[in-house]
């Protein structure tokens, strides 16, 4: 038992720069507290008491501002910073290494008996505000941006931000083994920006074109009506996208 505490201290070191000594982390950090009653509250729903279950969990949400479903299945060294608002679910299940910011919800979107909260794999992290609803699953190393509302599963690896949350980048999670804090990357890669950077340049390109195009037909002696065209602005389109 003195191992697994030493363990979940140690991980608040790596993952929080604040942290200054182990006495400031047992006396401080709501994450940490709120993790000891998770451990109490799940031992006691496994072992069939449900109610004391529930107070213990209650009593921990009351004193820490996070609460978690004593039926929750977490796992080792997982680290909720700041964590006012958390909410974890009845089902919901968490691998190793995770981390969770403060505003996270792993909710239920059905209201029948059964899996109805997500499974998050080993090494995900989940930044501030983000929702991931329903029973998904969210990959081994992913990363779930602030504010984002999940309703479909995730690739191991991948990033994910917005509303309803997409996909942005895809990165080999196993080698990369560095913790990205609120799951914020440099150099994203968002395929719809993308997209519509190149539907942008196709059309400022198409200007060009026909401007060349209508040049020849009068140099050629074709009628060609004087009419002044609205050209696109590809650069300031660009900087809007941006």
């Amino acid at each position: 038992m003195f191992a697994r505490l030493k363990e979940e201290i140690a991980v608040v070191f790596e993952r929080d720069p604040a942290a200054r000594t182990a006495w400031e982390v047992i006396t401080c950090y709501p994450g940490f507290h709120a993790l000891l009653f998770h451990r109490l509250a799940h031992r006691l729903w496994r072992a069939g008491l449900k109610w004391l279950a529930r107070f213990v969990s209650h009593v921990g949400r009351w004193l820490t501002g996070i609460e978690i479903h004593p039926g929750a299945a977490i796992g080792r060294r997982f680290f909720i910073d700041h964590g006012m608002g958390v909410v974890i679910g009845e089902t919901a299940e968490i691998g190793d290494d995770c981390t969770l910011y403060h505003g996270v919800t792993l909710g239920g979107t059905s209201w029948n008996k059964g899996k109805r909260h997500p499974t998050l794999g080993n090494g995900v992290v989940v930044g501030a505000g983000a929702k991931i609803l329903g029973p998904i699953v969210i990959g081994d190393g992913a990363r779930i941006g602030s504010n984002a509302v999940v309703v479909k599963e995730v690739p191991p690896g991948a990033t994910a931000i917005g509303i309803p949350a997409r996909v942005i980048e895809m990165h080999d999670a196993a080698q990369s083994g560095r913790f990205a804090a609120y799951a914020v990357v440099k150099d994203l890669n968002d395929p719809l920006a993308k997209a519509v950077h190149e539907l942008i340049d196709h059309c400022v390109e198409n200007d060009k074109r026909m401007d060349q195009i209508l040049v020849e037909l009068r140099r050629l002696g074709g009628k060609v009506e004087e009419q002044q065209a609205a050209h696109l602005d590809g650069n300031h389109l660009n900087k809007m996208v941006d």
